[in-house]
């Protein structure tokens, strides 16, 4: 199990530039891509019927883009956390590209680098580049560009 680096406000600006991660590999399971479908009302046959998908372009099942960039959050809290903060948002995102498709079964973590620690009122922004790669492969399935609020 990865180790989660745990910082303080005060502790992020010395940190601009570190790689954090990578993360444990989380598999991408049939039963979560359909539970992804269903939540988004996207049911497309490439990612929810496995006896077509098998004789369609990936030749399996496919994640949703939007599942695999979904993930940057759990697997984010995986190997980082400020401590000492009353409240963590999601603030949003610079860059997103999915590079390849995640076929069912596939295993993917997450590899960070804090890129920006900036003062808002009443807390910090932090911009990181993060990279959700698949096991085995060279591409990697989604790159961004995300930001977070701690607010203390």
């Amino acid at each position: 199990m990865t180790e989660k680096k745990i910082a303080t406000i005060a502790e992020l600006p010395a940190l601009v530039g570190t790689e954090i991660g990578p993360s444990d590999w989380l598999t991408i399971t049939q039963e979560r891509i359909n539970t992804f479908a269903d939540a988004t009302d996207d049911h497309q046959w490439i990612h929810v019927d496995p006896v077509r998908a098998k004789d369609g372009p990936f030749g399996a099942p496919i994640a949703h883009g939007f599942l695999t960039l979904s993930l940057l959050i759990p697997l984010w809290g995986s190997i980082f956390d400020v401590e000492g903060v009353t409240t963590k948002v999601n603030y949003g995102l610079d860059r997103v590209r999915f590079t390849s498709p995640v076929t069912v079964g596939s295993r993917v973590r997450l590899t960070a680098t804090l890129a920006k620690v900036e003062e808002v009122t009443g807390g910090v922004q932090l911009t990181t580049s993060g990279i959700i790669g698949i096991e085995g492969q060279e591409r990697p399935a989604v790159v961004v560009d995300f930001l977070a609020r701690f607010y203390v």
